[in-house]
């Protein structure tokens, strides 16, 4: 049994973490840290029923904890982050304070400086169907975006197995309401997302040069990327269909064939038979990915969609199932 304790509990992936960590048998979750203390998380979480209260940061919440996990906006992570990492706890960061290695594209990107750059080259990504090895035992784990775990997902593949070139990649992504957080603005207000699409942040979204770094360390090769997310009027769930010129002609039961072996054993991920497309309500509330294959043999273009839940293996899902891999426990436990 380990003790773990959670920042940032009252967002949607904290309150979706939590609900995960409450049913897994291996964990006692310990403390709830937050800036306001004394807040009763089932007042917060309607449907929680556990008897756990907010409370500060302090030397003895840390050494009450084996592991943390921070579901803090950028910025505000990292220094919490080195306070448990110096007592020796092991740190799983939902932000994205960790994920990328190179402090000068971290302040381009977030346009903050990164208070310790030396921690970036101890971070491991934890995208776990590509980093598993690394993950077991970490101390230090970046969650990966929900954008780009479900971009990777269906990208990584196609450039390993050469299948498609690097450059001129398009990751057309569609992402629910949740995905924003609970921030209160104007775009997001029911009268103004309700039954309507709308694309933001083209080519500038913060998570393109986490996806661009991963592809060059994953598969080797400096992607050329446009990246185009879209704001969908549901709470939760995300799509990305990536657009990939095609080395040679291929037939979608080849790439499929291809994409199965790739995943064989993974128990997350799914490939599905030529022809059929995924939905996102085929993972709501799952840590599952599900990638649907097809050809446009004319253009010569491959086309592949990709869907999670955001705040499951987008978020939280994924940061338990680093947790199960690094403390060894099945990769499966509360998932």
């Amino acid at each position: 049994m380990i003790r773990v304790s959670i920042a940032g509990v009252t967002g949607f992936t904290g309150e979706e973490l939590l609900k995960i960590l409450l049913r897994h048998p291996e964990v006692s979750v310990k403390h709830l840290i937050s800036r306001t203390p004394g807040l009763k998380i089932s007042d917060i979480q309607k449907t929680c029923r556990c008897g756990l209260e907010t409370e500060k940061l302090t030397a003895a919440v840390i050494d009450d904890s084996d592991t943390v996990f921070l579901c803090l906006p950028h910025t505000e992570a990292a220094p919490t982050a080195m306070r448990f990492y110096e007592k020796g706890k092991t740190v799983i960061d939902l932000s994205a304070d960790f994920r990328l290695k190179n402090a000068l594209v971290y302040r381009k990107t977030y346009d903050a400086v990164h208070p310790f750059p030396g921690l970036l080259s101890k971070a491991v990504y934890g995208l776990c169907e590509f980093n598993r090895e690394k993950i077991k035992g970490a101390r230090l784990i970046a969650n990966p975006g929900c954008y780009p775990t479900a971009t990777l997902l269906a990208v990584i593949p196609a450039l390993r197995e050469r299948l498609c070139e690097e450059k001129n990649i398009i990751v057309d992504a569609k992402s629910g309401i949740s995905g924003a957080g609970k921030k209160l603005a104007k775009e997001y207000l029911y009268y103004n997302a309700n039954a309507s699409c709308r694309a933001y942040k083209a080519a500038c979204h913060r998570h393109q040069s986490e996806i661009e770094e991963e592809i060059l360390l994953l598969a080797g090769k400096e992607a050329g990327l446009t990246f185009v997310p879209h704001l969908i009027p549901q709470d939760r769930g995300m799509i990305v269909t990536i657009y990939m010129r095609m080395k040679t002609p291929l037939r979608p039961e080849t790439v499929v064939s291809a994409y199965k072996k790739f995943y064989k054993g993974e128990k997350f991920v799914t490939v599905l038979p030529a022809g059929v497309q995924p939905a996102t309500k085929d993972v709501t509330g799952t840590n599952n990915a599900r990638i649907g294959i097809a050809v446009d043999a004319k253009a010569g273009i491959l086309i592949v969609t990709s869907v999670i839940d955001n705040l499951v293996k987008g978020a939280s899902g994924q940061a338990v199932q680093n947790m199960n891999i690094a403390f060894g426990f099945d990769e499966e436990t509360a998932l």
